[in-house]
């Protein structure tokens, strides 16, 4: 087959990681070329070309109308294949990180491109100055990356003979020789940005047994998550806590790996969710924040995932109750604002009543500044402490589990058999092949997608809020 591929860019991480899997799982078999609007500074496993305004938007860029951009990407097609392609593969379609990203594509559509959308990641989920106000494309394929997603696009009106589920593939840390290292830390192996939740991995490391150093691997990238990040180096600097931030910056990746007695994670928001996988392959237990709709597609697959918690309760009295309900409720009608989603008023008061069980709250649910008088507070008082402790019992022993080795080895082997690169190849032909024979008629109700993601039960401040000190 004949696969074309477009991302906005081909930068170290994230989806161009997920492309890179997809290009040398079907390479052998396919034909393919990648279409991205940057320009490529380190080596690709497939041919590319350049298109710049398949890139990011931005006031200092040349512009280039969508018919442009669209022709650039047929004349590209054709001069590889001699032709049309089979399937034109979409990443993060829904995403307005281009502007013109959706009348590019639909110009495509328009010129019989059998197009297949891949989301990641949602505007809808806290990203408002990523979102779309027209409507996404409508008769196309598309595919999600757990079945949270699919569950709710096929309610947001896709049917299921045009959404296909892709698990991602997951590629086991090469350990090959390397001697054991002293385990004296604790990765949390992530990008600092604030839906990672950077807070709530300080405040555990203040229930380390042994005092292990908290070790925080790569600052953020976009501008938007830097002030966050700044006010916590500074927070960590001025109590003299036991963390260590850039450490991914510093040393030897794998290193650091096999030096931590554990990995955790505490991130509010996944996609797929490679964080509670990975640490298994490297024979690492991984352990914090459950994120049950993720997780759910891997407990399927017989990966363990019970000795993980769901919420950290706070009493509300340590920030202030009204505080936090002004603040929260000022929030929720703000973001429904930005993206002209009419939420009942009314319902917002009758929800906080559930959102605060029993005069506590969780953890996640607070911005920076909540978490900060949240963690001063902890500090400054070994009672409240303890209170903490009470509430959530597992802050007593972190990282612990019951049959250690037991549990990773499992765990390594379920990952292996689910997610290993010939099941991914199989499942990404057989969509390829349904996308390039068969139409389908279906859109999506952009306003049922936005009801899931504004639900205040689980409206979080460190998503949605705007940063502040």
């Amino acid at each position: 087959m004949k696969i074309a591929f477009i991302h906005y860019h081909l930068k170290t991480g994230g989806v161009t990681t997920v492309l890179k899997q997809q290009v040398g799982a079907i390479k052998d078999e396919c034909d393919l070329l990648v279409l991205t609007g940057a320009p490529q500074k380190s080596p690709f496993p497939a041919d590319t070309v350049y298109i710049p305004g398949l890139g990011y938007s931005s006031p200092f860029q040349k512009t280039f109308s969508h018919k442009e951009v669209a022709e650039s990407i047929i004349r590209a097609i054709s001069l590889k294949f001699c032709g049309k392609c089979d399937v034109l593969h979409v990443h993060n379609p829904t995403l307005a990180k281009n502007t013109d990203f959706l009348k590019i594509l639909s110009e495509l559509k328009n010129n019989n491109m059998n197009l297949f959308l891949q989301i990641h990641d949602f505007a809808e989920d806290g990203r408002p100055l990523s979102y779309f106000s027209d409507k996404y494309l409508s008769d196309c394929h598309y595919g999600v990356i757990n079945s949270r997603d699919y569950n709710m696009l096929l309610k947001a009106g896709l049917k299921k003979e045009g959404l296909h589920k892709i698990y991602n593939m997951v590629e086991p840390l090469t350990l090959g020789n390397h001697a054991k290292e002293s385990e004296n830390n604790v990765l949390y192996p992530i990008r600092a940005i604030r839906r990672k939740n950077i807070g709530e991995a300080i405040l555990l490391s203040l229930f380390f047994k042994n005092s292990e150093t908290l070790s925080i691997t790569l600052p953020p990238n976009s501008p938007a998550d830097f002030k966050s990040y700044e006010g916590w180096i500074n927070f960590v600097k001025n109590r003299k806590l036991n963390v260590e931030f850039e450490s991914g910056l510093k040393n030897d990746f794998l290193k650091l790996v096999l030096s931590s007695k554990f990995l955790i994670t505490t991130s509010i928001t996944e996609g797929f969710g490679f964080s509670f996988l990975e640490p298994w392959c490297a024979k690492k237990i991984i352990w914090g924040r459950r994120l049950t709709d993720i997780c759910r597609d891997f407990e399927n697959n017989g990966i363990s995932l019970g000795h993980l918690y769901s919420e950290l309760l706070v009493p509300v009295e340590w920030i202030g109750k009204d505080n936090f309900y002004q603040k929260w409720k000022d929030c929720i009608l703000r973001s429904c604002k930005l993206l002209n989603y009419d939420i009942d008023k009314s319902s917002i008061d009758k929800i906080f009543s559930r959102v605060i069980k029993n005069e506590k709250i969780d953890f996640a649910l607070l911005d920076e500044s909540f978490q900060k008088n949240i963690i001063s507070h902890i500090m400054s008082s070994k009672n409240e402490k303890n209170e903490l402790i009470r509430l959530n019992p597992y802050l007593a022993s972190p990282g612990k589990v019951r049959d250690k080795e037991e549990l990773i080895q499992k765990n390594l082997n379920a990952i292996l058999t689910h997610y290993n690169k010939n099941i991914y190849k199989k499942k990404l032909i057989g969509i390829y092949k349904r996308v390039a024979k068969n139409k389908v008629s279906h859109s999506i109700d952009k306003k049922i997608l936005l009801s899931h993601f504004l639900d205040p039960r689980h409206f979080s401040l460190l998503k949605w809020s705007e940063y502040s000190e």
